[in-house]
C-alpha cells in the first residue's frame, strides 16, 4: 500500500471569482484535513484568470500564473487535476475540457453548460482515456445530488426527478408571497443585494434550470445530456394574483426542473408549477435548492439545501478532488458513454396533468356560458372554479383547475379563450404537479 507521501494531487485552477476564490481558501485552510481524508497531499501548483491584478480576497502570488487556460494541462505545468470555473457551454472552458482529458488529466468543473452540452462526448473521452470527469458542483451547489443519483441510488430504477435548481428564481418567489410584491420589483432588489445578476436572463427564463434538469435526467434514466429539446418556461409572467389564488388553493408557486418515466417515453420540462403546500419541496425557501427523487426501491428521498455561492459549491468541487484522489471512478454519466440512449424527447403536448388556469374577463352576461362551452368541446374537465369581485376597469378574475388532462388540449383551450371578446387579457396557466 502506499503511503501517504508517495503520491501528491497537484491542483491547476481555471477561474478565480468567487467559487475559485472558495476553494483556494478551502485548500489553503484545510491542508491536513483534506491530506487525511484523501490519503495523499493535495496543493495548488497553477492559477488562470482574465486578470491577474483583481483583488479576490486571496493569494496568489505564490502560484503559477497562465493567461491561457488551456496551458494549465500542458505537460509543463506538472498539474493532475485541472478544476475549471470559467463557465460557458464552449470557448476555453470546453478546450480546456478536451485537453486535460484527452492527457488523462482529472478534470473536475462546476460547469453546468458544458455538462448539459457536451456531457457525452466528455464522457466518451474521461473514459478512453482513463481519467476522471466529475462535475457535482454543476447542480445544486452543495447539495450532493450527482453523487446521489449515481452511485448512492444506483440500485434504484428511478421514476422521477424534480427540483428547485435555481436560488435567484425561488428567492424571487419567496418574497412576492411574503411580501405581495411585483416580479420586477423584487428583481430589481434581487439585483441590488446581489442575488440576481446585472443580466438575470439564465435565471429568470429556466436556462440555468434546464441545463442542470439536462444532467440530472441523464444521470437518472441513463440517456444523452440533451438541452436542446427540453421545454423550457421561466418566472417572468408569475404575478401577485396567480400567487394568492394558489395560495387560497392550497399551492404554492416554484420554478421546477422536472424529469420522470412516462408511457410516451423521458419527460424533460423547465416550467413555475404550482405544488401542494404540504409537499416537502413546497416548503423550501429563499435561495434555497431542493431535489426530489423518486426510486423504486427507495421511494422518495428528498436533498435541501444552498445550492450557489463561494461555500456551498466549493465544498462540492472539494468533494470531487477528493473523489479523484481516492481513485473513486465509474463513467462519468453513470453508465459507460457508448451505452447513454438518445433521450427521443417527448412534446410537452403530450403531458398529462392537472392546470390552473386563471382568465380575466369582462363582467357581463354568457361568460360563464361561453367558457364551459370551449372547455366542454376541448375536453378539458373543471375540478374547481373561483371568480372574484370586479376589478376597477369592469373585468373580473375566473380561476379554475382542471382534472387530468393532455396538455394539447390545455393549448387548444386556451388559445380559444383568447380570441374570446370578453376575455381581456392573455389567460395565465400553470401546471400542478402533485
Amino acid at each position: 500500500m502506499s503511503k501517504q507521501g508517495d503520491r501528491k494531487i497537484i491542483l491547476g485552477i481555471a477561474g478565480l471569482g468567487t467559487v475559485g476564490a472558495g476553494v483556494v481558501k478551502i485548500v489553503e485552510r484545510h491542508v491536513g484535513l483534506l491530506a487525511d481524508r484523501a490519503g495523499c497531499a493535495i496543493e495548488i501548483r497553477a492559477v488562470s484568470a482574465r486578470d491577474r491584478s483583481r483583488d479576490r480576497g486571496i493569494d496568489v502570488s505564490g502560484y503559477d500564473w497562465y493567461d491561457n487556460p488551456v496551458d494549465l494541462a500542458s505537460p509543463e505545468s506538472g498539474v493532475n487535476v485541472v478544476v475549471e470555473l470559467i463557465g460557458g457551454s464552449d470557448g476555453p472552458a470546453l478546450a480546456l475540457a478536451r485537453e486535460a482529458l484527452g492527457r488523462g488529466i482529472g478534470f473536475v468543473t462546476a460547469n453546468k453548460a458544458l455538462i448539459a452540452t457536451h456531457g457525452k462526448e466528455l464522457a466518451a473521452l474521461a473514459e478512453e482515456k482513463g481519467a476522471a470527469l466529475k462535475f457535482e458542483a454543476a447542480v445544486a451547489g452543495g447539495i450532493p445530488i450527482i453523487k446521489a443519483l449515481r452511485e448512492g441510488l444506483a440500485g434504484n430504477a428511478i421514476a422521477s426527478v424534480r427540483g428547485i435548481l435555481n436560488g435567484t428564481c425561488n428567492y424571487i418567489l419567496t418574497r412576492m408571497e411574503r411580501e405581495g410584491l411585483a416580479f420586477d420589483d423584487v428583481l430589481k432588489d434581487a439585483q441590488q443585494l446581489g442575488y440576481a445578476e446585472a443580466d438575470p436572463t439564465f435565471d429568470i427564463d429556466g436556462i440555468d434550470t434546464a441545463h442542470k434538469t439536462a444532467i440530472l435526467a441523464s444521470l437518472a434514466f441513463g440517456t444523452e445530456p440533451d438541452i436542446e429539446n427540453l421545454p423550457t418556461e421561466g418566472i417572468r409572467t408569475i404575478a401577485p394574483v396567480d400567487i394568492e389564488y394558489a395560495k387560497e388553493l392550497g399551492y404554492r408557486i416554484k420554478l421546477l426542473g422536472v424529469a420522470q418515466h412516462t408511457d410516451e417515453g423521458i419527460e424533460t420540462r423547465v416550467h413555475p408549477a404550482m405544488v401542494p403546500t404540504r409537499a416537502a419541496i413546497a416548503n423550501v425557501m429563499d435561495a434555497t435548492n431542493a431535489v426530489v427523487v423518486e426510486g423504486d426501491a427507495v421511494g422518495q428521498t428528498v436533498y435541501e439545501g444552498a445550492g450557489a455561492g463561494e461555500g456551498p459549491t466549493a465544498s462540492a468541487v472539494l468533494a470531487d478532488i477528493l473523489d479523484v484522489a481516492r481513485g473513486v471512478g465509474g463513467p462519468s454519466l453513470g453508465i459507460p458513454a457508448d451505452r447513454l440512449k438518445a433521450s427521443a424527447p417527448v412534446p410537452v403536448e403530450k403531458h398529462r396533468g392537472t392546470y390552473y388556469i386563471r382568465l380575466r374577463v369582462g363582467d357581463r352576461p354568457g361568460v360563464m356560458a361561453d367558457i364551459t362551452k370551449i372547455l366542454a368541446e376541448e375536453n378539458v374537465s373543471i375540478e374547481s372554479m373561483l371568480q372574484r369581485g370586479r376589478a376597477d376597469d369592469g373585468g373580473v378574475y375566473i380561476v379554475l383547475t382542471t382534472h387530468e388532462t393532455v396538455e394539447a388540449s390545455v393549448a387548444a383551450t386556451l388559445d380559444r379563450f383568447t380570441q374570446l371578446d370578453c376575455v381581456l387579457e392573455t389567460p395565465t396557466m400553470l401546471r400542478i404537479e402533485a
